[in-house]
């Protein structure tokens, strides 16, 4: 007896949603495509928004800039949920990694007593502002427009709560697990001086109605001075004398900083080119918040790197970013 195996392909009659194949054509497309494009609800609102009567649930006048595709916004990493979650699943493991062994070698607990209230003072109330962060992001991911910004902002608003965790973890390090670091951390950033110009700008940003400014004033302006400065400049100034037992735990927001400014680097980079009109509002948002930022981070740059020193690093810093906003060309 014998069996005989045939193989019969059957065309599909479509590839991919329809949604999808009228912008791309009707062939496969990538889970980041489909999870993104065309999600954004724009018909069939059930209500008005009662703490904003004149605009709608969902509205496109909510920032100043404006958009022919709100999808050109897309994110370069390709992120969406199953990605993103595999992602940061194998970095927090790699973070895990390097904060056990930190934590077995007593890189942080084995400091001399000035340098840890140092970091308790200088480096822990970082903490909240992530907190400020994560609610900047909350208001991008709300208000919007089009899935591939919101989504990528609920992804950062969910990180910035694990950098503030991180930092919490640094905390539990240095007081052998008892909190009091961050409780004293804590008292610093509502009442050390050096943190008062900050918190104040932080505040400031949370007022701030136009999304898209909140998202240039915190994902490009504050973060592109307070991570090389507070987190690169201020450890490598504590390793000349200490080691690099800091850098250890603070390789991994550094390494997240760094990817995530891929992204904030796309969006900015497609809104100004979209127009001259996106472009100029995007540089006065831009200028307005790197001068407010770089007084409210004199202070605290001159108390973590001395006076001299410090200056020169915020001055340093402030050049970088000037001249990463020149290759966006947010500057004429």
């Amino acid at each position: 007896m014998t069996v005989e195996i045939r193989v019969q392909s059957v065309k599909p009659l479509r590839h991919t949603f329809a949604h999808i194949a009228a912008r791309f054509g009707d062939k496969p497309a990538s889970r980041y495509q489909e999870g993104t494009y065309h999600l954004q609800s724009e018909v069939n609102y059930h209500y008005k928004p009662l703490w904003d009567p004149e605009g709608e649930l969902y509205d496109q006048r909510r920032t100043a800039i404006q958009m022919a595709d709100w999808y050109a916004l897309k994110d370069p990493r390709q992120y969406y949920y199953g990605s993103y979650t595999i992602a940061r699943a194998r970095q927090q493991e790699a973070a895990d990694r390097q904060m056990e062994m930190a934590g077995q070698r007593g890189l942080l607990a084995d400091l001399p007593e000035d340098v840890r209230a140092q970091l308790v003072r200088l480096l822990l109330p970082l903490r909240h502002y992530e907190w400020g962060a994560n609610t900047n992001m909350s208001q991008v991911a709300a208000y919007g427009w089009g899935t591939a910004i919101t989504q990528a902002a609920a992804m950062a608003m969910m990180d910035r709560l694990g950098m503030a965790q991180h930092l919490s973890r640094i905390g539990l390090m240095l007081d052998g697990n008892a909190g009091t670091s961050l409780a004293e951390a804590k008292q610093h950033w509502v009442g050390d001086a050096v943190w008062q110009p900050l918190r104040r700008e932080t505040e400031n940003s949370f007022v701030v109605r136009d999304w898209f400014e909140t998202f240039v004033a915190q994902a490009l302006v504050a973060d592109g001075l307070v991570y090389p400065l507070m987190l690169d400049r201020f450890e490598k100034h504590l390793a000349k004398r200490h080691g690099h037992g800091l850098a250890t735990v603070l390789d991994f927001p550094l390494r997240w900083q760094e990817e995530t400014t891929r992204w904030v680097d796309a969006v900015i980079k497609t809104a100004v080119a979209e127009s001259e009109d996106n472009r100029q509002r995007i540089q006065g948002w831009a200028e307005q918040w790197l001068k407010a930022y770089a007084v409210a981070l004199q202070p605290l740059a001159q108390a973590a790197l001395g006076e001299e020193e410090g200056v020169t690093a915020l001055g340093e810093v402030q050049a970088v970013l000037q001249e990463r906003l020149a290759r966006l060309k947010v500057c004429a």
